[in-house]
């Protein structure tokens, strides 16, 4: 596994995700042109994990053509900022639904 997340992309809908797991780990939310617009994170406190982060992003973003992609990841937080540092590295900043999030963002090393 890479620092990346670089699975298929996947329409986000109801349909999608009723099959998914109820499980810990990360995603990316991107628009139809593969833009990642947020990192999240099912994290212990959601009853069904992914599935129920995911359905919170439908309710968040009503008629939108959305895309996600996830990694099922019981470290979801440090995957999560992992994630981040990479986003960051790649772009100088984080995606723009994740700004304001109260996070330290470090750094990563040149390899």
């Amino acid at each position: 596994m890479g620092i990346r997340l670089e699975k298929e992309w996947i329409e986000l809908s109801q349909a999608n995700i009723d099959p998914l797991p109820a499980q810990l780990g990360v995603y990316q939310l991107a628009d139809a042109d593969e833009r990642v617009l947020k990192i999240g994170f099912a994290g212990a406190r959601l009853n069904f994990g992914m599935r129920t982060a995911l359905e919170a992003e439908i309710e968040a973003h009503p008629g939108a053509q959305l895309l996600f992609r996830y990694e099922i990841n019981q470290q979801y937080t440090t995957r999560y900022d992992e994630l981040l540092m990479v986003f960051v590295n790649d772009h100088g900043v984080v995606p723009g639904e994740n700004i304001g999030e109260d996070r330290i963002i470090g750094r990563l090393s040149p390899g």
